[in-house]
């Protein structure tokens, strides 16, 4: 019965819209296990992978009597149709594709909710045969890519991501572990060779080149994170405020992948591409209905908030100074005040000021937090060196 069921399964995920599905066992995932435990031990986990280790490792943790594991892919685009008008003086962030469109936890578990459903009304068909399922997508036990390889969906590239045949690895990815008993489909042997690209670019040698990285030092982590960002992440960051592509970009697999295959995907270009300055004063309320359906906003505004800083920095934008001068007036978190000082000496080391100078003199005697205290020491050393050298 699991073998015409497995191929009406396939006929009917093309039908709701998954682009991509395999079969695998659900023993589990040896070869992982001394992965994470050193990944936890040398400090290179985000922290927002699930914590316990034999719950990533052994289904069976985590389900009663797995028996197989149905793995989905869904495409999603590269490439924006309209992109925001260009207007000069005007300095948008962005964000980085797979925050494009709505949150794709959204759309895959509607899509893996469809297919078990299906399921249960072939299963009843059958004879009422009692079946059981457990769907997730990356804020589950299992890994992701892992449990897509396995299923043959693709390979894992040097980069940590699924790469795809047909659509790279721009591809979200969602398992769902069931007790009926399927025929395993085939895994895709290792495609990357001796190619490094993705290792060579990327900007913090987070990539350690096997399918492993350093969370710590990715870009992506380092957008997300609530508290300061340390300085040698900023420049590099650019003006990319959620997320990071650059591995991606370059993986010779991605050439000329675009795929436009679910509306719900479509970036919206006000969102994906936002004014930053807006962004520093925006009100809770109008965040959540102007970010509440991007993948990015899980974290709230203060991390986007903070990167928008960093981005007018990283822009060099003079006419940011009165916006970054109010938030350090007026924003009630010392973080953002302390990102703000520091953006305020990077934009202006080429126009130093003396009243912008005496203005941050004043407002670091209101500061308690050692870290902003920091910040604003630094950005006034940074600024009394640029007035020096211009007096010369």
């Amino acid at each position: 019965m699991s073998q015409a069921l497995k191929q009406k399964i396939i006929d009917k995920a093309k039908d709701i819209g998954i682009d991509k599905i395999g079969f695998t066992h659900a023993e589990p995932f040896y070869s992982l296990e001394d992965k994470l435990i050193k990944q936890q031990e040398k400090g290179h986990h985000s922290g927002f992978e699930h914590k316990v280790i034999e719950e990533r490792i052994y289904p069976e943790k985590i389900f009663d009597e797995p028996k197989s594991i149905i793995a989905i892919a869904l495409a999603y685009p590269s490439k924006m149709r309209n992109k925001p008008p260009r207007v000069k003086g005007e300095r948008r962030g962005e964000f980085a594709r797979a925050s494009w469109g709505v949150d794709y936890h959204v759309i895959l578990r509607d899509r893996m909710n469809q297919l078990i459903e299906y399921i249960k009304e072939e299963a009843q068909a059958e004879g009422g045969l009692d079946v059981d399922f457990k769907p997730m997508v990356d804020t589950g036990e299992l890994v992701d890519v892992a449990v897509a390889q396995r299923a043959g969906l693709g390979f894992i590239g040097r980069n940590g991501l699924l790469i795809t045949e047909e659509f790279g690895s721009y591809v979200y990815l969602g398992e769902i572990i069931t007790n009926i008993e399927f025929e395993s489909d085939e895994e895709v042997p290792f495609g990357c060779g001796d190619c490094m690209r993705c290792v060579d670019a990327c900007p913090t040698d987070a990539l350690l080149g096997d399918g492993r990285m350093n969370a710590q030092l990715c870009l992506s982590y380092q957008t997300q994170t609530k508290d300061y960002m340390p300085e040698e992440f900023r420049r590099k960051m650019g003006h990319v405020i959620y997320g990071c592509d650059i591995c991606q970009i370059v993986c010779p697999y991605n050439k000329g992948k675009d795929f436009h295959f679910h509306e719900e995907m479509e970036p919206d270009p006000e969102n994906t591409n936002p004014e930053l300055k807006p962004l520093l004063t925006i009100s809770n309320r109008e965040f959540k209905e102007k970010f509440g359906e991007l993948a990015g906003s899980w974290r709230g505004k203060k991390p986007l908030q903070r990167n928008a800083i960093i981005a007018l920095a990283n822009y060099r934008d003079y006419s940011a100074v009165p916006d970054l001068l109010n938030v350090i007036d007026s924003d009630p978190r010392p973080m953002i005040r302390g990102t703000a000082a520091w953006a305020l000496s990077k934009i202006m080391t080429r126009r130093p000021n003396e009243d912008v100078l005496e203005f941050l003199e004043e407002a670091v005697l209101k500061e308690t937090e050692e870290e902003t205290i920091k910040e604003f020491r630094g950005a006034i050393e940074d600024l009394k060196e640029a007035l020096a050298k211009r007096r010369k």
